[in-house]
């Protein structure tokens, strides 16, 4: 059973219905096929096996099997390890810092500032890489901040970005050069207000794989706002709403959204139509002044 509209509808409708939450699989509830009828009955709407995933997908609920943890974990150990020494006592250590970052990323309270968030900074930093964006003595740094960009998350702009800078300069302390550990913390600030200067390869590259997800399509970007308001959800509705129409109109009054080439040809326009289309129903929610 899936919701084309929201996961809100979905669970609402799940409780009136009496199914269990451990029936609930990150996208759709798994309900006995005895109760179908009764399901019909109460407002569901039957739809062929052969619908259900397009549907799914044209809502921008549906998570796809890359993005469900038990894969993206094995995954992004992977990704970790390839970064840091292979052996002894610091590949120990390095190993374990990596489990307390996959812990953070996986703290129940997250919903957009999750893993699969991790999972696509780092895959969208790589393909800039290849794209001829980053120079390759740059690109462990920019992937570490990658790491910890937002590793902690308390749903506190910039407060967050710096706490977890801190973190970096903390746990990297004498696995990697003092350098090296000040341009990783350097840019997970970056990620706090996503300006970077013109000659900044690493900054770009970072922030541009940020800001990745407003470039996305709409039903995948209507997601992303969705986990957002979740993850803001000790906001009341309209302080949220107030917040978030001055950072779309912050971003759309930026001459360069985004700071690669690269990322420009993708997701520029597409982004701008995205975040236009939001704040227009922000407004329209907030009805007239």
């Amino acid at each position: 059973m899936i919701s084309s509209a929201s996961l809100e509808e979905l669970h609402a409708f799940a409780r009136s219905a009496g199914l269990s939450e451990r029936a609930f699989d990150r996208d759709h509830y798994d309900a006995p096929a005895h109760r179908y009828q009764e399901l019909v009955d109460a407002g569901a709407v039957p739809v062929a096996g052969s619908q259900l995933v397009r549907v799914l997908a044209d809502s921008g609920l549906r998570i796809r099997s890359r993005e469900r943890p038990e894969k993206l974990q094995r995954g992004l150990q992977r990704r970790w390890a390839r970064l840091g020494p292979e052996k002894g006592p610091a590949a120990q250590r390095w190993e374990e810092i990596g489990r307390r970052l996959l812990q953070c990323w996986s703290e129940p309270h997250r919903s957009y500032h999750a893993l699969p968030h991790l999972g696509s900074v780092l895959r969208v930093c790589a393909n800039l890489e290849r794209d001829g964006e980053l120079p390759a003595p740059l690109r462990r740094p920019v992937l570490l901040a990658g790491w910890f960009h937002d590793a902690v998350y308390r749903g506190e702009a910039g407060a967050d970005e710096e706490v977890s800078a801190r973190l970096a300069e903390d746990l990297l302390d004498g696995l990697l050069g003092s350098a090296e550990v000040a341009e990783t913390a350097r840019l997970v600030r970056l990620t706090a207000h996503h300006s970077t200067e013109e000659d900044d390869a690493a900054g770009s590259v970072l922030v541009d794989a940020d800001l990745e997800v407003l470039g996305r399509d709409w039903p995948d970007y209507r997601r992303y706002t969705e986990q957002v308001r979740q993850d803001y959800a000790h906001v009341p509705d309209d302080q949220f709403a107030a917040g978030r129409a001055a950072v779309l109109r912050r971003l759309l009054g930026t001459s360069q959204l985004y700071r690669t080439r690269t990322a420009r040809q993708l997701w520029q326009a597409k982004a701008c139509r995205n975040m236009e289309r939001e704040l227009a129903q922000l407004q329209d929610q907030a009805g007239p002044a």
